[in-house]
């Protein structure tokens, strides 16, 4: 079973979410896709096992060839080249890796090199299984490197997936393919508001969801009354506590410290499946 852990913004308790449930259920594989900014590793200490580069093909140009007729950079969209009257110019962090100026290229002047965009991380927590990638400083396509973290799947194991906050292209590949989805969220006007949009997107994209409140005590009643209304499950309430606070402040997941959380991960999966079905 594949559950997807994402929010609507950052700072709702998404990661601290996922490693709890990675850590109270057998058998389990955690992925960390917030591949900008990956901090589950930060809670389990993992012993790091292996790392493999991610790479992405990027044009490159045979001057000798060329006769700037500015067709490649008329057909990118992204605008990854620039042909002046006797140079071009590439940027690489700008490609998308689509291969059409090399197709559409009349001199067969473009060629493709690899791109080092990320690295991914393999690692193990006792018996849990972690991989989480991490894009290089100043590369702006998350994308591929997330694509490279999910091939890591394994069909046999519970996976968890750690998404990106937000709802922009980074999350939707990482929940995509997901048997269900768990969104963290804060009672807060800024908790419900970015809540709305992410319910909104994997309406569209059709995957099942639940919500969890964590922070539970401060704010209002509005994203229970929220959820009432559209029919959306409060699979868990997580409370404001101190302890929890400062069992999160010293990077130790609390359902470690705190046993009666580990069985109420344990029973949110098994609720999880009930709806999605497994």
């Amino acid at each position: 079973m594949i559950i997807a852990v994402a929010s609507g913004k950052g700072g709702t308790g998404k990661t601290t979410v996922a490693v709890n449930l990675a850590l109270s259920i057998s058998n389990v594989q955690l992925l960390d896709c917030d591949v900008e900014e990956p901090n589950a590793h930060l809670l389990l200490n993992p012993k790091i096992n292996r790392k493999e580069p991610v790479y992405i093909p990027v044009p490159t140009v045979n001057e000798k060839l060329c006769n700037y007729c500015g067709k490649c950079s008329e057909f990118c969209e992204y605008n990854a080249i620039f042909v002046g009257s006797n140079k071009i110019l590439i940027f690489p962090e700008l490609c998308h890796s689509c291969g059409g100026c090399a197709l559409i290229c009349p001199k067969k002047a473009i060629s493709e090199k690899q791109h080092k965009i990320g690295t991914l991380n393999f690692g193990s927590a006792g018996n849990l299984e972690l991989i989480y990638g991490k894009l290089e400083v100043g590369e702006p396509l998350a994308v591929p490197v997330i694509k490279a973290v999910k091939k890591q799947i394994k069909n046999d194991k519970n996976v968890i997936l750690d998404s990106p906050p937000g709802t922009s292209c980074p999350v939707i590949e990482t929940v995509k393919g997901s048997d269900y989805c768990i969104l963290v969220t804060e009672p807060t006007p800024f908790g419900l508001h970015d809540l709305k949009i992410t319910v909104e997107v994997l309406e569209d994209i059709n995957i099942p969801f639940g919500v969890i409140v964590n922070r539970a005590g401060i704010g209002d009643r509005k994203v229970y009354d929220f959820c009432k209304e559209k029919e959306i499950p409060v699979l868990l309430e997580i409370p404001y506590e101190r302890v929890i606070a400062e069992l999160y402040s010293q990077g130790v997941p609390f359902s470690l410290k705190i046993p009666e959380w580990k069985e109420k991960f344990k029973m949110l999966i098994e609720t999880v499946k009930e709806y999605a079905g497994k």
